[in-house]
């Protein structure tokens, strides 16, 4: 009797059977820069380290997409610098099926189609296997983002009588008023800090710089902070320049504190929606938006470097225009 199972096409559909989205992430798990310096790969990588300026986590990130699509490649002794268009459909299209979401393959697409425009350029390439492919039917999910009342009962809960009450209050102002990222709040330093001039300076993805003006609350409460409470925390021996610190070990605050330093407020604001630091962030640009503000203007404050992401924005809900301040920002 034959025994079918160890025929070679039986045995290669078994292994196709395999290659689900966890194998994939499984075969990408390891350093994604630690390839040869000849692969297309690592030529890209180092392009965008020393010519673009991204940040470790930001090549990483490229660097797992890029080795994601590879891994696909291998059993079909294809190359990631010879693949086809239609091995790149395939692949989104399986991504898909294993259950990825969306918007990470929106991301993965954006991360090849700038790989392939690369290898293009340096003429290691002679066309472009993402060039007509069309991602912008994946629809964006629009961004959680609290109305102006929920905004200021969340800011309104700190009670500033108490040095951590005090803390918070600068904290969750300084996010609302300049839009910073989590990151860029819990790693800000003293002397990115100009309250006289109402200015912060911040460091973006890629260690982009860009200055964002401060709003008159979030001066007060920083300025209150940074004199009355910021002395309390700081421990004997250790020294810091962070602006927002633990309480308890006088080291600069973590993104997780930050995290629950707003979950707590939102809750007893009464706030039923799921946030995030990154919720400020989102309610920052579109009461700018809101208010009348230049779509540019938004971006250079946030940090894009493509106005598409800033974009974003314009779609959420417009009908509070008239409930914004005598300026574009709600506390300014």
């Amino acid at each position: 009797m034959d025994d079918r199972s160890s025929t070679p096409v039986a045995k290669a559909r078994a292994k196709r059977s395999t290659r689900t989205l966890a194998s994939l992430d499984a075969e990408d798990s390891h350093d994604a820069l630690a390839v040869s310096a000849k692969r297309p790969i690592e030529l890209y990588l180092n392009y965008l380290r020393l010519e673009r300026g991204l940040a470790q986590n930001s090549l990483e990130a490229y660097g797992r997409d890029l080795l994601k699509f590879e891994a696909y490649l291998a059993p079909k002794q294809a190359t990631i610098a010879r693949s086809t268009q239609s091995d790149v459909q395939r692949f989104l299209r399986e991504l898909g099926e294993a259950g990825l979401e969306r918007t990470s393959i929106v991301r993965i697409m954006s991360s090849l189609r700038g790989f392939y425009r690369f290898l293009l350029t340096e003429k290691m390439l002679l066309a472009d296997p993402t060039e007509n492919l069309d991602i912008k039917s994946v629809r964006r999910k629009l961004p959680e983002v609290l109305t102006i009342p929920e905004m200021e009962a969340i800011l309104d809960q700190p009670d500033v009588t108490t040095p951590k009450g005090a803390r918070d209050k600068a904290l969750i102002e300084f996010m609302y008023a300049t839009g910073a990222r989590v990151s860029e709040a819990t790693t800000l330093r003293l002397n990115q800090l100009s309250l006289k001039d109402g200015l912060v300076k911040l460091f973006g993805k890629g260690s982009k710089e860009r200055v964002v003006p401060v709003g008159r609350a979030a001066c007060t409460a920083l300025d209150t902070y940074l004199t009355k409470t910021r002395p309390l925390f700081v421990r004997k021996g250790k020294k810091t320049d962070a602006v927002f610190l633990n309480q308890e070990r006088g080291t600069a605050l973590s993104r997780m504190s930050a995290w629950n330093i707003i979950q707590e407020y939102a809750a007893q604001a009464g706030i039923q929606k799921r946030i995030s630091p990154h919720t400020f962030r989102h309610s920052f640009a579109t009461h700018l938006l809101e208010g009348g503000a230049d779509l540019r203007v938004v971006q250079e404050m946030l940090g894009h470097a493509d106005i598409s992401t800033t974009e974003i924005y314009t779609h959420v809900d417009r009908s509070y225009l008239q409930e914004v301040h005598r300026t574009f920002h709600p506390r300014g």
